[in-house]
């Protein structure tokens, strides 16, 4: 059922998560010599330059599965083009994972603090913002951790690959979307990520506890 507080709590962390996701891949990857993020006006932390209306859409619906639109990186710039592919790769979900801690101070913060404006309390929705948030960068950590092109797992895990199956294996990304539908609608994929989700938020909450 649509709930409009949640939609309005979930609105802000969701475009955060996003955002700063498809910002790092590309902060990353000009560090490492690439200025094709640059040039294509990517270095920015405003959400209208990154968004993907369904990718957005689908996170805001499952809070674990979505995705932005990618950073266009060019490996001809790297000077070890494998390897720096895959810290380009590992920077997005790895920024979430981040992001998860800092909303875990903050929801033990929030959730610890009596705040009030005139009668209203806020420190309640305060914290659920912050759950939500966690449970957002884990979830978009996680999904784009799965070693399926073209999610970042798959260009980390193709680093560690024999290189006579490195090609091979991203050609995969022609049907990648269409594997991740397929498991997505047949419940596979939820199956895999919601478990780990679940232990994932549980931990982040407990090594975020010291207030």
């Amino acid at each position: 059922m649509f709930d409009p507080k949640v939609f309005i709590l979930l609105t802000p962390v969701l475009l955060l998560a996003l955002t700063v996701h498809e910002f790092s891949h590309g902060l990353v990857a000009y560090l490492l010599g690439d200025p094709t993020p640059k040039l294509a006006k990517r270095l920015t932390l405003n959400p209208i330059k990154h968004l993907d209306v369904f990718g957005t859409l689908t996170l805001f619906i499952t809070q674990a599965i979505g995705w932005a639109k990618p950073v266009p990186i060019n490996p001809n710039y790297f000077k070890n083009p494998w390897k720096d592919m895959a810290l380009v790769s590992l920077a997005g979900p790895l920024s979430n994972i981040l992001l998860a801690f800092l909303f875990g101070f903050l929801f033990h913060l929030f959730y610890g603090l009596n705040l009030n404006y005139t009668s209203f309390a806020v420190s309640q929705p305060l914290a659920l913002m912050c759950f939500l948030g966690i449970k957002i960068n884990l979830g978009l950590a996680i999904f784009n951790l799965l070693p399926i092109p073209p999610l970042d797992g798959s260009k980390i895990l193709v680093k560690f690959l024999p290189k006579t199956w490195r090609f091979n294996y991203l050609r995969l990304e022609l049907f990648g979307f269409i594997f991740i539908l397929i498991l997505a609608l047949t419940g596979v994929l939820g199956r895999v990520i919601y478990p780990i989700l679940n232990l994932a938020t549980n931990l982040v909450l407990g090594l975020t506890n010291v207030f």
